[in-house]
Order: structure tokens, then C-alpha cells, then sequence
């Protein structure tokens, strides 16, 4: 048969264009002829040519696409919005809400109900003369909801009504094969007692929003010893590409490392591209060490850890934990990870082989639509041009200034909404009145969502009259005629065109922003009554580590007394604890047994001072876990500590420099130049004799805590506190002095523009 063709084409797989009087020529014009699939009638259907069949079966198929995305909805929507309210049946007292979703309806919907639905579809069906030649018969029954003044748009209007048609007669039949199957649309995973599928449910890597996934079908046959060689193969693959993906961002992050990767050769690390390109870079002695090293870690491992053990198991403990559920935890972030790598990898070397960078080079694809934009206002760093949804893909100048109108419009209004937000809460309100004939005061009017039934229908009146008058005083035909957004009243503007063109780019950001911040307030208003959130509506947080009560911190300082060996006739305890007290007053009484030492809490400890209090908004901290907590602790106060030493050093070594260290730079490039690199290189070794043997963790003292061997006499609770916060301040600090000299050079006081 190929034979034939290609005989008589020229091509094993024909030639179209020599197909001219094909019957199927007749309609690969008409609507619904879409990429990818073009022309697709598999049965054969068209194939006598039948101009009056084919407009038989496209008004049929219009009507069942339109019924059907009708029945998708009514599915969908009930499962979101809810019922509608009311009764569906008085006098059978059959609420709406009484009713089912799906085919368990039919058996509940009275005979009456079924009568009016049948009666309305007989109706559209009968009302309209639907004989060949007239429009009814092409699917126009008269309202014109998919229409345009022009005709491009009116077809692509009328072609997505069709693909949208056919997607919704596939969606709802299999919504009833799975209701009919399962009692749900969308299923019901607890009906499948039986499916070998079961089996591993409860494994690892079974995690939200996917929950056990295998649409392939590999675990089908519920085979347990298949299931651990499977998982044992996609921990390597995982842990390998991990590694990969590491190894194409991590130089170009960081640099290269330094030095010869080949002496011989006289080849550097620096001479050797990232990516794909390396292959025929790295001398074939290279390439055998890292086969010899990749054997020795497979081979050294064996390969029955799947069989006799644990799948990945190899015996270094790297994610471990005494805690079974910590444990599980890591695990499980393990293989996500890996399974996220092993799809980052492949993206990577697909691009990489595309474009010849792993993260594509975007002067390479000079003939997308996109480049259309690129230029636009709006496109600014770190996103650049920013369309995932594809709005401008088609490269529409008109419809993009249309859009830029609208997201101008809409940011102008966040922007003012945001500010309407935040101002009361910052300055009050407006003094006087703002309905004097109703007594109402703007102070009594409150903040966010609150304000709207508060605020007088005449009030509402007015705000609906002023923005009718601005959107059409402004016209609607900016983005038409001139520039988008422009309505005379020049705010944002300036003679220097760069300087112009900076101030409206950051209208645009500033707008993105705010209808960002108003959407989110809008939802914490809802959600808690305050557009800032009301922290007592949160009683089931874990960051509610509220302080120890006066009683309770009373009764911890009487059981200490106790086990220090206080006499058993002492009737009272102190009450001034200095956490959550204060009082000064006897809380014991007699014959007061000793209450239990109460729960660790965090809130209570130093560090929490104002504005922001007890801040631990990822949960680190945990209420009872004092262990947990002194280990944290410690280790901010460390790395405060270096912090603030090094953010000093930062700025004093612009200025000042050992004897002998005179030709060091300043800044980051201090540790690549010697004697710069041999200093670094005994800091390190200070830094970790010091830690390892003189600051080491007392538990019978404070975090952090290493003697006063000054004799200052200065650690106190306001010291103390200090500390730390100055730590904080010196961490963020550090990190962007170094930040900024990486991606500069300067050191930190050149970053000020000071020599």
C-alpha cells in the first residue's frame, strides 16, 4: 500500500495538495476545522461530499455541544455555589437542597418537574423553523450572543463554541459513566475496596494534591516485590537528577571553581561551558573517573536493597530522625524532590539542546508573536515579559492596548483602594459627619467590608455617580486613538522621555501590586472581619503560644523550690516570676498540694518585643518543645553574633587593614587574593576550634550563654533583648552586603557611592 502511494504522489504518506477534487475538499474550510487536528472525520462521514448531510449533522452537533456544556455546568456548579435556595416542589415540601447531584436527581425530581423540562425543550426545539436553508438550520436561532461586528472575531467566537461543544459532550459522558459507576461524577476513591491499587495507598510519596498517582498503570497488578524495584530505580534517578539540576544552576550562580580540571591539558575549570556543551569539552580521562565513581557507588550499594530491605537504603544516614513521623516527613520530601528534578533535568536538557543554554536564549526565537510586547511599558525585571496565559500570543496590537487600558483601569482603582484601606488605620478617620440628616459620623462608619452597610444608599449613590462620570468623561476609545490609559490630566509625566517612561512603568507595578494587596484584603476582611485578620478568630493556631498565666508561673516557681530542697512547711510561693506576673501577691494557700511545672512556652521567652511580639508566622516553635526552641535559639544568637561582627567588618575594612594585608580588596574578593585566602583559611579554623571546644551549649544556662570573662555585669533582660534584635537586623544586614557585592563588585561602602 505504501508502495502504491508513493508511486503515485511522490511521498510514502501522500501529498495533499495533489488531492484537488477530493470529496473531503468540500468542507476543510468550514468552522471547527482547528489545529491541532484539522479536518478530523475518522468515520468517513463526509466522505460522499454531501453539502446538505454535512449541514444536517453541524446543526445537530451544535445543538447536543450546546445541551451538553449546559449539563457539564449543572453538574459542576452545585458542587461550588451550593443549591439554590428554597423549595423545587411546595406542595411535596422537596427543597432544592433535597436534591441530589448528578443521575440520583432523575428518581427525586417530581413528574411535574420532568414535565416543565420536557416542555421547555420542546418548545426551543418547535419554535423555530429548523428546514434546510434557513438559520435555525445552521444553529442561529435568533439571539446573537456569539457575534462581533467583525468577521474574525465572530468566527473564532463561533469555532470556540464548537471545540467547546465537543469537550463538553466527552466531559459529560464521562460524568455519567463515572455517576452511573461510582454514585459521584467525580468518583468515589471508597467504593474501590478492591483495587490492587490499595496496596500502596499508604507508601511513601503518596502526598496532597495528587495523592497515588500512577496513570500508567504500573501497579495495576498489585505486585509488591515490582512496586520496591520501581521505587528503588526512581530514588536513583531522583537523587541523580537532584544533583543535576544543582550542577547546571549552581555555576552559574556561584562561578566556577578554581583551578586546572586537566593540568596536562592545561584545561580550567572556567574553560568548560555549562551544560550539554561540556560533553566534548571534559578530556575522556575525566569522563572515566566520574563512570568509575558512579560504578563504585552502584556496585558498593548492591542492588538488593529493594529485595532485603528498605528500596534506597544503602546505609549513610543523611535524612534520618529518631522521630518516626520527622522521619517519614523527609522521606517524603526526598522523593517529591527528586521527582521534581528528574522533570526540571529533562526540561533543562531539552532547552539546552534547543537553544544551547539550559535556560534558553530568548534571541534565538526572533520570530514569536511575543516579540511583539517585549518593548511595552510593564515589562520590567526580574519577570520581564510576563504573559503565561498566552493573552498576546497571537500578537494582536489592538486587543493588547485594549487589555493595557483595562489593567490600568483596574490598578488605579486598587491603588486607591489599598490606600483607602490603610489610611484610617494609620491617620483616623474624617472628622464631622458624613450623612448629617442620618446623624452618622465618618468615625462611626468602620473599616474594609463593614463600611458597606453602614455607609447610606445616597452615599452609595454618589460614588456609583462619580465613577459613571469619570469613565465616560475619560470616553472609551484611549487604547483606539491614542495611548492607553491617557486621559489629558497629566500626573505621571516629565520632559525627559527616560524619566517619563520610568514613572509610568512604575504606575503599571505599583497597580499590579495593589490589585494583588486588595484582593488579599478583601479575603482576610471576609474571612475574619478585618482586612489586617483578627488574630482572635485564629484559636486553633499553633502560633498561639500564649504566655504562662500569673498562677501558673507562680505554681512553676513553688515546684522549683521544692526539688531545690525548699522545707516542706512553707505555705507560700513567689509570685513575681518576671514572666506573665508581676502581681507580687501570695498565690499558695494550705495545704496547697504542688501543682505540675507547667508546659514550655515560647511566647514567654526573651526576644518577643514590640511592634511585632511573638513572631513565628512558618511555626518553627512549637508550644511544650523546649528542646527544640533552646536549639534555635542558639543558633540565631550565633549567627547573630557573626552577623553583626561581620557587617562591622564590612564597613571598617574599606578603611582600615591589618600590617601586611594592604593589597587585599575590600569586600568579597578579600578571600581570593592572598594573604586574603590564608586569613580567611585561619578564621575558619578559629571559628571551628572555638566552636567545637570553648562555645559549647551549657544546658544549665540561657542559649547562648558563655560566662561574662569581661566582668561587665551587663546581662540582663533588656541586654539580652537587644542582642537579639540587633542580631536580626544584622543578619538581614550581612546578606545584603554580600548580595550586593556579588552582583556589583562593590564593597559595602562603595555600594553608597562613597570611594
Amino acid at each position: 500500500m505504501s508502495s502504491c502511494e508513493d508511486g503515485l504522489t511522490g511521498s510514502a504518506w501522500g501529498d495533499w495538495a495533489n488531492y484537488t477534487a477530493s470529496p473531503l475538499r468540500a468542507f476543510e474550510n468550514e468552522l471547527g476545522v482547528q489545529d491541532p487536528v484539522g479536518f478530523w472525520d475518522p468515520a468517513g462521514f463526509t466522505a460522499d461530499g454531501s453539502v446538505e448531510d454535512f449541514k444536517r449533522r453541524r446543526q445537530t452537533e451544535i445543538k447536543h455541544g450546546r445541551i451538553a456544556m449546559l449539563a457539564a455546568m449543572g453538574y459542576i456548579t452545585p458542587e461550588i455555589t451550593g443549591k439554590f435556595p428554597g423549595y423545587l416542589s411546595p406542595s411535596a415540601g422537596l427543597k432544592f437542597a433535597d436534591v441530589p447531584n448528578g443521575l440520583a436527581a432523575i428518581s427525586k425530581v417530581p413528574a411535574a418537574g420532568w414535565g416543565q423540562i420536557l416542555a421547555y425543550m420542546a418548545f426551543c426545539e418547535v419554535s423555530q423553523d429548523q428546514s434546510a436553508g434557513t438559520p435555525a438550520a445552521a444553529g442561529d436561532f435568533g439571539f446573537k450572543v456569539l457575534t462581533s461586528s467583525d468577521p474574525a472575531e465572530k468566527t473564532k467566537k463561533l469555532s470556540a463554541e464548537l471545540a467547546n461543544g465537543r469537550l463538553a459532550m466527552m466531559a459529560i459522558i464521562g460524568m455519567f459513566f463515572q455517576d452511573g459507576l461510582t454514585g459521584s461524577a467525580w468518583g468515589d476513591w471508597a467504593n474501590y475496596t478492591a483495587s490492587p491499587l490499595r496496596a500502596f495507598e499508604s507508601e511513601l510519596g503518596v502526598q496532597d494534591p495528587v495523592g497515588f498517582w500512577d496513570p500508567v498503570g504500573f501497579t495495576s497488578d498489585g505486585d509488591v516485590s515490582s512496586f520496591k524495584r520501581r521505587r528503588s530505580v526512581e530514588l536513583k534517578h531522583g537523587r541523580i537528577s537532584m544533583m543535576a539540576a544543582m550542577g547546571y544552576i549552581t555555576p552559574e550562580v556561584t562561578g566556577k571553581l578554581p583551578g586546572f580540571l586537566s593540568p596536562s591539558a592545561g584545561l580550567k575549570f572556567a574553560d568548560v561551558p555549562n551544560g550539554l556543551a561540556a560533553i566534548s569539552k571534559v578530556p575522556v580521562g575525566g569522563w572515566a573517573q566520574i563512570a568509575a565513581y558512579f560504578g563504585f557507588v552502584e556496585f558498593s550499594g548492591g542492588f538488593d536493597d529493594y529485595k532485603t530491605g528498605t528500596p534506597g537504603d544503602y546505609g549513610f544516614k543523611v535524612l534520618t530522625s529518631s522521630d518516626p513521623d520527622e522521619k517519614t516527613k523527609k522521606l517524603s520530601a526526598e522523593l517529591a524532590n527528586g521527582r521534581l528534578a528528574m522533570m526540571a533535568t529533562m526540561g533543562m536538557f531539552f532547552q539546552d539542546g534547543l537553544t544551547g543554554s539550559a535556560w534558553g536564549d530568548w534571541a534565538n526565537y526572533t520570530a514569536s508573536p511575543l516579540r511583539a510586547f517585549e518593548s511595552e511599558l510593564g515589562v520590567q525585571d526580574p519577570v520581564g515579559f510576563w504573559d503565561p496565559v498566552g493573552f498576546t500570543s497571537d500578537g494582536d496590537v489592538s486587543s493588547f492596548k485594549r487589555r493595557r487600558s483595562v489593567e490600568l483601569k483596574h490598578g488605579r482603582i486598587s491603588m486607591m483602594a489599598a490606600m483607602g484601606y490603610i489610611t484610617p488605620e494609620v491617620t483616623g478617620k474624617l472628622p464631622g459627619f458624613l450623612s448629617p440628616s442620618a446623624g452618622l459620623k465618618f468615625a462611626d462608619v468602620p473599616n474594609g467590608l463593614a463600611a458597606i452597610s453602614k455607609v447610606p444608599v445616597g452615599g452609595w449613590a454618589q460614588i456609583a455617580a462619580y465613577f459613571g462620570f469619570v469613565e465616560f468623561s475619560g470616553g472609551f476609545d484611549d487604547y483606539k486613538t491614542g495611548t492607553p490609559g491617557d486621559y489629558g490630566f497629566k500626573v505621571l509625566t516629565s520632559s525627559d522621555p527616560d524619566e517619563k517612561t520610568k514613572k509610568l512603568s512604575a504606575e503599571l507595578a505599583n497597580g499590579r501590586l495593589a490589585m494583588m494587596a486588595t484582593m488579599g484584603m478583601f479575603f482576610q476582611d471576609g474571612l475574619t472581619g478585618s482586612a489586617w485578620g483578627d488574630w482572635a478568630a485564629y484559636t486553633a493556631s499553633p502560633l498561639r503560644a500564649e504566655p504562662v498565666s500569673a498562677a501558673a508561673a507562680a505554681a512553676a516557681a513553688k515546684a522549683a523550690a521544692a526539688k531545690a530542697g525548699a522545707s516542706a512547711g512553707a505555705k507560700t510561693a513567689a509570685a513575681t516570676t518576671g514572666i506573665g506576673a508581676g502581681t507580687g501577691k501570695s498565690l499558695s494557700g494550705e495545704g496547697e498540694e504542688v501543682p505540675p511545672e507547667p508546659t514550655f512556652d515560647p511566647a514567654t521567652e526573651v526576644g518577643v518585643t514590640e511592634p511585632f511580639g511573638y513572631f513565628d508566622p512558618a511555626g518553627f516553635c512549637k508550644k511544650g518543645d523546649k528542646a527544640g526552641f533552646r536549639n534555635l535559639r542558639a543558633a540565631e544568637i550565633k549567627h547573630g553574633r557573626v552577623a553583626m561582627m561581620a557587617a562591622v567588618g564590612a564597613v571598617v575594612q574599606h578603611y582600615v587593614k591589618f600590617p601586611g594585608f594592604d593589597s587585599v580588596p575590600a569586600g568579597l574578593g578579600a578571600v581570593e587574593v592572598p594573604p586574603g585566602t590564608y586569613g580567611f583559611a585561619a578564621l575558619f579554623a578559629v571559628s571551628g576550634l572555638l566552636e567545637l571546644g570553648a562555645w559549647t551549649e551549657d544546658p544549665s544556662k540561657e542559649p547562648g550563654n558563655f560566662g561574662d570573662p569581661a566582668g561587665l555585669g551587663q546581662y540582663t533582660l533588656e541586654m539580652r533583648n537587644r542582642e537579639i534584635n540587633n542580631g536580626r537586623m544584622a543578619m538581614f544586614a550581612a546578606i545584603g552586603i554580600i548580595a550586593a557585592n556579588v552582583y556589583t563588585g562593590k564593597d559595602a561602602i562603595e555600594q553608597f557611592g562613597l570611594a
